[in-house]
């Protein structure tokens, strides 16, 4: 909580426009009602025109003046050159109205930035603010602040996990859809970690916390999706750009018909009609609106510059492990020892894995569930770190090693061990004796071949390459799987920092990864992307947040991207040119300067409601089967 000064102030930034919008409806409303139907004497009827024009006036003429002295020569410098010569020329009413025009426009724009916040802070509403913790025999709530790490907590059917941790005590199944995407429900039992932010199912779970709720998984994203809100960009970038042709234009149009017809209120009339909040208000209400859109698809924008400049990219540089391929290998093959039986060393080595935390562990289950082999119970299970697991299995010593630890030290039958391969392999000892080598491999994504082979025709992708820090033979094999030729494999995260800052130096570069080794490259793309939710570091380091790990969530994000791009030069051109139409009526003294701005209200509305369509999911928002 800030101070009461500093709440005030920043109440005040965020409603300044409301206010000013309001106070000139209120005042033009009060100045038609005296002067048409009380009949007030003239000077009267202008009190309220002067209130507004003073009020909502004079601050948004300086603001734009500190602009000007800043040589910042944008857009809306037409809408206060207006306001400055209606005062001049005695034209309140068209003064006002351009106040109205601004103002309103910013209040619209409030109003946009609001909504597409409210789906980041429904996320952050799922938080608990407690956590129940087990002390002396009894649960106690306390602050979720107050967690340590070593904690055990409990947690009662549907609560919303509090911390990240480990499960202790009981069996369930948690909702784990709000980093996802969808409504995965995953399996917990003692020793599964759990997600912060989580919902727990219909059973009771204890957890054991690993991280204090400050840096747990869902403090790290709700931080993510804060920047997103509070880090934007200048969104009138874009209206800056386009202005910079079109504010001359006006002005030499307003000159020109003053100086052919000597009558200054035909200048105050083009310059009126020329206000651009096409380019003011439209651009930035389209780019909340694709915010919107991507946040309810999953997919969070820190940086909204990337909402431009990722259709500009011509290079796509892509991690392996976890975002072309799925990051759960499969076991591939099996070499055994003679005299082994393939189908007796699964059952044994797979009831073993089922109580282990052995990043291969869930390929040899799946391998034993595909050849349908019933577990058998295991006692006195170890997990030493860095020597493996060790558990006695139907009356046998069974032990998974890896090939340089049997190397190291060597075992009856270790001289049937195939030649180390590197990458994902680990060795099988039964009653200390080799039994076999097991070999795994991390499949391609399902979508991967098609997604690849669209990059060039729909996003114009001309370059794509994987950079992995993964052995050569895996990353050829994914590549040749996929349809990628350029490869870099075996490379440390500042290799990769330098791969992409020499491809940056000759195209714009989108870098997608979703480990902690590819923060620094993330950075130093010009579009980075963090896929699934592997490392907080990632999703620090990245423009975009992709929670669910798919490559479709990825092209979706490029076609919102481009659809916004379409729709605001839609918007911006398109209100330009309506705007020229009137200067040009305006100018030949068929527009005075009051039907003026409310032809240019009708403009603003008409490009205020397109850019809306930003927010709007069309049909369909990929393109690759």
């Amino acid at each position: 909580m800030g101070s009461p000064t500093s709440m005030l102030s920043e109440f005040w930034t965020n409603r300044r426009m409301v206010v000013i919008a309001v106070a000139a409806l209120l005042g033009i409303a009060i100045h038609l009602v005296m002067r048409f139907g009380l009949q007030s004497d003239e000077r009267i009827t202008l009190l309220p025109l002067w209130f507004v024009l003073a009020f909502g006036g004079v601050p948004l003429v300086i603001g734009l003046l500190k602009k000007v002295v800043a040589f910042e020569f944008g857009s809306d410098l037409l809408a206060g050159l207006s306001i400055v010569t209606a005062v001049l020329l005695g034209e309140h009413l068209a003064g006002a109205l351009v106040v109205l025009m601004l103002s309103g426009g910013e209040a619209i724009e409030s109003y946009a930035v609001r909504s597409a916040s409210s789906v980041l802070r429904a996320l952050a509403q799922r938080m608990p603010s407690i956590a129940h913790r087990r002390q002396d025999g009894q649960v106690v709530d306390v602050p979720l602040s107050d967690v340590v790490i070593g904690d055990t907590l409990v947690m009662f059917p549907h609560d919303a996990c509090p911390v990240d941790g480990v499960v202790i005590e009981g069996h369930g199944v948690m909702d784990e859809s709000f980093l996802t995407g969808e409504p995965f429900q995953m399996s917990k039992t003692p020793g599964s970690e759990v997600i912060s932010g989580a919902v727990n199912g219909e059973s009771a779970l204890t957890i054991q916390a690993t991280r204090p709720a400050a840096d747990s998984r869902y403090a790290k994203i709700m931080q993510v999706m804060r920047a997103a809100e509070q880090n934007r960009p200048r969104m009138r970038r874009l209206g800056d750009t386009l202005g910079a042709y079109y504010t001359p234009l006006a002005v030499l149009i307003a000159l020109a018909a003053w100086a052919i017809s000597g009558q200054s209120q035909r200048f105050l009339a083009v310059l009126v009609v020329a206000t651009p909040c096409p380019l003011l208000i439209a651009i930035p209400v389209a780019i909340i609106g694709a915010i919107s859109l991507s946040a309810r698809r999953g997919i969070i924008v820190k940086n909204p510059v990337v909402l431009e400049t990722i259709a500009t990219c011509r290079t796509a540089i892509f991690d392996k492990t976890g975002t072309l391929t799925y990051g759960r290998p499969r076991l591939t093959d099996q070499f055994l020892a003679a005299g082994e039986d393939a189908q007796y060393v699964l059952r044994l080595v797979a009831s073993l894995e089922r109580y282990s935390k052995h990043p291969l562990a869930q390929a040899i289950l799946a391998a034993a569930e595909s050849d349908h082999l019933a577990l058998q119970d295991v006692t006195e299970i170890s997990e030493p770190p860095g020597q493996g697991v060790r558990g006695t299995v139907d009356g046998h010593v069974v032990r998974i090693a890896s090939h340089g630890m049997l190397t190291k030290h060597p075992v009856p039958g270790s001289d049937q061990m195939p030649a180390h391969a590197g990458g994902l392999e680990c060795m099988i000892v039964i009653d200390e004796r080799f039994a076999a080598t097991y070999r795994f491999r991390d499949e391609p994504r399902v979508e991967g071949v098609s997604f690849i082979k669209h990059l060039n025709p729909r996003h114009h992708i001309n370059h794509v390459m994987i950079v992995s820090g993964d052995r050569e033979s895996e990353v050829r094999y994914l590549a040749e799987r996929i349809g990628i030729s350029e490869i870099h494999a075996e490379k440390t995260p500042e290799e990769k920092v330098t791969i992409v800052l020499a491809e940056t130096k000759k195209s714009r570069t989108l870098y997608v990864g979703d480990g902690i080794n590819d923060a620094p490259a993330l950075m130093s793309a010009t579009v980075g992307v963090a896929i699934g939710q592997n490392s907080d570091i990632t999703t620090e380091s990245a423009g975009v947040v992709i929670m669910d790990s798919s490559l479709e969530k990825v092209d979706e994000f490029m076609h919102i991207s481009s659809r916004m791009r379409e729709i605001v030069l839609q918007s911006a051109i398109g209100g330009m040119a309506l705007s020229v139409i009137g200067m040009a009526f305006a100018s030949v003294g068929l527009l005075s300067p009051v039907a003026g701005a409310l032809c240019q209200e009708i403009i603003d509305v008409a490009a205020i409601f397109n850019a809306l369509r930003a927010a709007i999911p069309p049909r369909e928002l990929t393109d690759f089967e």
